[in-house]
């Protein structure tokens, strides 16, 4: 292992090398919220539970198990350290940016590896709210059709954008969005573009 030729930061390989607050056992686990993300384009999956001191709304622990690449087991490692002691709004509201900065980068073709991390968190923040009789706070994303023809949603455009699209052609080719009568062209350009600048541009 020492003799690889690391391309990532001396945090990331700190984090991957040395993971911090590894879930060992779900049953056994006194847990408030749990959330489970996926991506099954590269083959990523990702458990995180947490605590909650209920009087307060800190998260006082976090753990986590994932099926990952060593950017998603250093990305989640560095975020299960962030929100320990977050409260739980705070917590919900971190990003991707976030996570990188704190470990001084990522390849931007590792970029949705880190993206794993903060939604399993906010769907164990949505899942505390749920069986804590606070569903009033639940955050629920719902997809947005962009192009009527191909049925691609704006959920399609971010997923292509953090598999690596970065022009409209490209992410013709990931979708197939505007391949018909191409009127969401415009549309679509500037959801790239905003998901472009949310993930990757500092």
């Amino acid at each position: 292992m020492a003799d690889l030729n690391w391309t990532y930061t001396e945090n990331v390989k700190d984090h991957f090398m040395n993971p911090r607050n590894i879930l060992d056992n779900l049953e056994t686990y006194e847990y408030d919220g749990k959330g489970l993300a996926g991506n099954k384009k590269c083959g990523d999956e990702m458990l995180l539970v947490i605590k909650i001191d209920k009087e307060k709304q800190i998260i006082t622990d976090c753990k986590w198990k994932t099926f990952g690449c060593a950017s998603a087991i250093a990305s989640t490692s560095k975020l299960s350290e962030m929100v320990i002691g977050m409260k739980i709004e705070d917590a919900y509201k971190l990003t991707p940016k976030d996570i990188t900065a704190e470990l001084g980068g990522l390849p931007d073709n590792k970029i949705h590896c880190s993206v794993l991390g903060d939604k399993a968190l906010r769907t164990a923040i949505d899942d505390f709210y749920k069986t804590h009789g606070m569903k009033e706070k639940v955050t629920t994303e719902e997809a947005v059709v962009v192009c009527n023809c191909m049925h691609v949603t704006d959920h399609d455009i971010e997923e292509a954008v953090l598999e690596g699209a970065r022009n409209y052609q490209t992410l013709q080719e990931m979708t197939k969005i505007g391949t018909v009568c191409g009127e969401c062209k415009d549309e679509s350009i500037a959801l790239m573009n905003q998901y472009i600048k949310q993930y990757f541009k500092k």
